[in-house]
């Protein structure tokens, strides 16, 4: 889900735009995560195709948490009426104004409706984040941890379920998918992070055939020079004198004794 799109103009296809237009609403979604959240659009669209089973009179134009779960309450109640099914992560994403969970839902609203699927509708991820968001910015200015944690769990959400448990579990979910993001920009962009590089990726950026992969060795024989093959290598060779090796050679004492 491009967070960018959503942030303040709609990102919904054009047939799902030419179809809310046909409607005629009350006040039209120009901020579709903000419209949206309390349910009321929603139930005004619902009512236009089932208009003896939705009052919007019972409907709260009020944005509190409890107006919006009172609201959303009533539509969930008269889509397992009618056998109707939309996405409880976006229901939720909706109702916390997380970001693409409001498209998501109209989209799914206009396929259950009109039995047609939008022409240029493309997939989405099940979780409403601000990754792709963050993906997008620079790496001085994208969140730290906490504030990862601060964007995507919103107060409402809280509120909403006060256990202490499942939040914990929600703020570890983000708190990973932070990690395997700044993890990603590690190695997209090593010289930033000074990481060092391990043999194995040395290894491979080496090219083929460089004058590193030759090996030297020293022989005493001659004092000829050759090459021969050594395990598959070329292995360049120094063919030392007799009289080189004793002169490279130390003196140590043995038992009172100087050997060589």
């Amino acid at each position: 889900m491009n967070y960018a799109l959503c942030s303040e103009q709609t990102a919904l296809s054009r047939d799902v735009v030419k179809w809310l237009q046909s409607l005629a609403l009350s006040v039209y979604p120009k901020n579709v995560r903000r419209d949206l959240s309390n349910g009321y659009l929603l139930a005004e669209i619902f009512s236009h195709y089932y208009p003896r089973d939705i009052s919007l009179n019972l409907y709260d134009k009020g944005v509190s948490l409890s107006a919006k779960q009172k609201n959303w309450s009533q539509i969930q109640q008269f889509m397992k009426k009618h056998n109707l099914h939309l996405l409880k992560e976006a229901i939720d994403g909706t109702i916390h104004c997380k970001p693409g969970a409001a498209e998501l839902l109209v989209q799914e609203a206009h396929t259950i409706l009109t039995n047609q699927r939008a022409a240029d509708v493309r997939c989405r991820e099940v979780h409403f984040s601000d990754e792709e968001y963050q993906k997008q910015l620079p790496s001085v200015a994208r969140s730290t941890a906490s504030k990862a944690i601060k964007n995507n769990l919103t107060a409402t959400e809280i509120t909403a379920e006060p256990d202490i448990c499942t939040n914990q579990r929600k703020a570890q979910v983000i708190l990973r998918r932070h990690l395997q993001l700044k993890a990603d920009e590690k190695i997209l962009n090593p010289e930033r992070f000074q990481v060092k590089r391990n043999r194995n990726q040395l290894a491979a950026e080496l090219p083929k055939g460089s004058s590193q992969d030759e090996e030297y060795c020293r022989i005493p024989s001659s004092g000829k020079t050759g090459s021969k093959p050594i395990n598959g290598f070329l292995v360049k060779t120094h063919r030392l004198t007799w009289t080189e090796i004793t002169v490279g050679l130390k003196p140590q004492s043995s038992h009172g004794r100087v050997v060589y």
